[in-house]
């Protein structure tokens, strides 16, 4: 098998209306970002990486490990873009159950509008779906497909299956640019646990079975991933030290909460932004502007906006709701020649990596968390059990402990 393998613990609870409004609201936020600054195609190529698909699902306040991460964050953006398709060129098709079906219909429709090639996109919708329910027998069933398409053609699929019996699921993520036939390794990554040997049709040293059973033409991909990279997501709910890049996290929050250790001359237009809401947007920032290599720990990125199940903290959503004003509001002020404040926060992960370089972490993420929980009242926090109270004022206060 060609990808990346990780445990993706299968979770059935739901969003709650709160937080899918507010993903759909930030989540179309660094989507329009992105188009803006790197194009449609980065768009499509993130979105074929499992690290940095499971490390948005996290800034947006989803479960840091769950199966739930796919089909909400899918959801969130479909909501968020497909109203404004015609206008940022990005169109997302398909989704979880019955909605996968639709897949064809809503790829023809975007066709009679755009002019692409629907029958094309409907074949290659088909194709990859079939692929990994059939040419990959690894045991788990696809319950969601969604397919994202630009204006010019190139498309990209994140789709899922799941296996009842080990309570797993395996993400699959392909891009139109990184193969030439469905049938040899067309994945740019796989996610799921490794379960031993599996029949994978797709894999390149599966010729003579392909030629006998389906006869299909062999041809080699135009390019091999240049990294594939592992990513085991564990089955406990909680965040613990060794699932965070403590050096990486530790410099997030210095430059949110320490102003002195860098100078802040060049974010005076983030003025009257609190150090809280500060830690959110230099993770968002990250998200939109780093590289590959930056997101290797996805569990770092679920200290922007914590978890809707409380982990690693509750949802607070007063800073969620000011992470999402700066950031339309520098969207919208960019359309008009104003980017003084996209810049700001683009330099906010540019920072981070400069504090990072020399930045030495003592590896006490617990009091962080213990923190992050004690002061989550005063900004909304909220997961779906309920509002987070006040601490017990026995136990007295802690203080940021990273650095």
């Amino acid at each position: 098998m060609s990808g990346a393998h990780a445990d993706l613990p299968l979770h059935y609870g739901h969003v709650p209306p709160w937080l899918a409004k507010r993903m759909s609201l930030l989540g179309g936020a660094i989507m329009e970002t992105i188009i803006a600054d790197y194009g449609k195609g980065e768009v499509l190529r993130r979105l074929s990486d499992p690290c940095w698909f499971q490390a948005l699902g996290c800034v947006l306040g989803m479960d840091w490990h769950s199966s739930g991460i796919t089909t909400s964050v899918m959801g969130a953006l479909k909501k968020a873009l497909n109203p404004r398709a015609q206008e940022l060129g990005i169109y997302i098709c398909g989704g979880k159950g019955r909605h996968s079906k639709e897949t064809p219909t809503e790829l023809l429709a975007i066709a009679e509008r755009t002019g692409l090639p629907g029958q094309e996109l409907v074949r290659c919708s088909k194709l990859a779906a079939k692929v990994d329910n059939t040419a990959v027998q690894d045991g788990f069933q696809l319950y969601l497909h969604s397919f994202i398409v630009s204006n010019e053609g190139e498309w990209a699929v994140v789709q899922q299956g799941m296996n009842d019996a080990s309570g797993m699921a395996r993400r699959y993520h392909w891009h139109s640019t990184a193969f030439k036939e469905f049938t040899e390794t067309p994945h740019t990554f796989i996610y799921g646990h490794n379960q031993g040997l599996i029949l994978n049709l797709t894999d390149k040293d599966a010729s003579p079975t392909k030629a006998g059973m389906l006869q299909l033409i062999q041809e080699k991909p135009a390019h091999l991933l240049p990294e594939i990279r592992n990513l085991i997501m564990p089955s406990h709910h909680d965040v613990r030290t060794k699932d965070v890049d403590l050096k990486r996290l530790g410099s997030v929050l210095a430059v949110a909460h320490e102003r002195q250790l860098h100078d802040f001359e060049s974010l005076l237009l983030l003025e009257g932004v609190g150090p809280r809401t500060l830690q959110s947007l230099t993770l968002v920032s990250e998200v939109i502007h780093g590289t590959p290599s930056r997101f290797t720990d996805p569990a770092r990125f679920s200290f922007a906006h914590g978890g809707k199940d409380g982990h690693p903290f509750p949802v607070p959503v007063n800073v969620y709701d000011e992470t999402i004003s700066v950031l339309k509001d520098a969207v919208n002020k960019a359309k008009i020649g104003q980017s003084d404040k996209q810049e700001a926060i683009r330099k906010l992960s540019v920072l981070s990596q400069q504090v990072e370089k020399d930045f030495i972490p003592n590896a006490r993420l617990e009091e962080l968390i213990q923190e992050e929980r004690d002061n989550s009242w005063q900004y909304g926090g909220r997961t779906v059990m309920g509002k987070a109270q006040p601490p017990d004022k026995k136990k007295g206060g802690s203080q940021l402990s990273l650095f």
